[in-house]
């Protein structure tokens, strides 16, 4: 088993902070040694070596500035990472890029230390990149480019985001396709008899309407409110739209959208249980995004059996083609799903076939088991055999 120093923001309001906890999680219960390096808490209560007996370290940067999209570490941070990783001796090095001036001063600091390196690339691409047209999303896949070429290897979680960086110059050699995965047990079907009090609860509370859900965060690259112009339109009979989550959006649309009486206000959810009941209630799972890398909320509604919409967004649209799903263009999202919404209401025949088939893709495709047997195996081409710790 190997000792893995894995890098990686840790905080609820990040995007990629799931990812890498159950990762690391999953990682942990194969028996391999985690130590957890991430932006969390100020310089004063950096970690320390584990005590004997206690579980692996946890090793906190520090940091000037930390948002969503970025990081800005404090001065200090390369030198007392470097210190880390010395006291620490990992076998490999595994990076959840933090789109942090770090990011780019790892493969020499850990070709000096002579620790293989791996990234996970997962900044949220949309079609035009795939083309290598203008935009924001665009201008970050190049400039980081040069710097992935150099990691030993980079994860990216579909065929399309390797595409993009094979043009852009990272050899094909050092990128693994590495999708999300999700665990089937635990995001499922609600089983015949065995509903849990959460659905029991929902069931009263919404006493027989057919819901339709967003769960996500509320910000301008998921473009909900393309979501709810559509639903202000159709306005399906029998049917409400529940928003679950927060971020900057929320207040916003809330004003312009609140009073629509389909429309409930769920916000943020953190109880896994509360959120897979949702998912199990919901006939419609809908992701109106313009930018994604692989959204996790997809995978855990198509696990639990959810019909899905979404838009051809990073790499749900590959996720869901062939049948898994209805895959729409991030252009004019609200003209489809005006057109779309009408046919799902009248249809609940179809949204239960579609739920089955991403029920059965989730299982084909995107398990953590799926997942983390990748990851080994890309561990055991690095880590030279005999060195990893037993």
């Amino acid at each position: 088993m190997a000792h893995i120093a894995w890098l990686g923001k840790k905080s609820p309001f990040c995007g990629n902070v799931t990812y890498g906890l159950t990762t690391t999680e999953a990682l942990r219960q194969r028996g391999h040694d985690i130590s957890f390096i991430h932006f969390d808490t100020p310089a004063a209560a950096l970690g320390r070596p584990a005590e004997p007996g206690e579980a692996s370290p946890e090793v906190a940067l520090p940091y000037l500035v930390k948002s969503q999209v970025y990081t800005i570490p404090s001065p200090g941070a390369q030198r007392e990472l470097r210190e880390s990783l010395e006291r620490l001796r990992p076998d490999l090095v595994h990076a959840s890029l933090t789109l942090s001036p770090l990011d780019f001063r790892l493969p020499d600091l850990c070709q000096q230390l002579g620790v293989p390196l791996v990234a996970t690339f997962h900044p949220p691409f949309d079609a035009s990149l795939r083309n290598l047209s203008s935009g924001t999303q665009q201008l970050t896949y190049q400039l980081y480019a040069p710097s992935l070429a150099r990691y030993d290897r980079v994860v990216v979680f579909s065929e399309l985001q390797a595409d993009v960086l094979m043009r852009l110059g990272v050899p094909s050699s050092r990128l693994s396709v590495i999708p999300n995965g999700v665990d089937p047990q635990r995001w499922s079907p609600v089983e015949l008899g065995r509903e849990s009090a959460q659905l029991q609860s929902l069931k009263q509370r919404f006493q027989g309407r057919r819901i339709f859900l967003y769960m996500g965060r509320i910000a301008t690259e998921k473009n909900v409110e393309a979501l709810l112009r559509a639903w202000r339109l159709v306005q399906p009979e029998g049917c409400t739209l529940v928003v679950v989550g927060d971020g900057p959006m929320r207040q916003s649309l809330m004003q312009s959208y609140g009073s629509d009486c389909q429309v409930h206000w769920w916000g943020h959810e953190p109880e896994q249980a509360m959120r897979l009941a949702l998912l199990q209630l919901a006939e419609v799972f809908l992701l109106p995004s313009l930018v994604e890398g692989l959204s996790l909320a997809l995978l855990e509604a198509m696990a639990s059996g959810t019909a899905c919409v979404a838009t051809d967004a990073g790499a749900d649209g590959e996720v869901l083609e062939g049948g898994a799903g209805i895959v729409i263009s991030t252009q004019g999202v609200t003209t489809q799903l005006r057109t779309l919404l009408p046919v799902l209401r009248d249809q609940p025949v179809l949204t239960e076939e579609l739920g089955r088939r991403a029920r059965q893709r989730a299982l084909e495709r995107y398990t953590l088991t799926q997942n983390i047997d990748q990851l080994e195996r890309l561990y055991g081409d690095l880590v030279p055999q005999g060195s990893a710790a037993a």
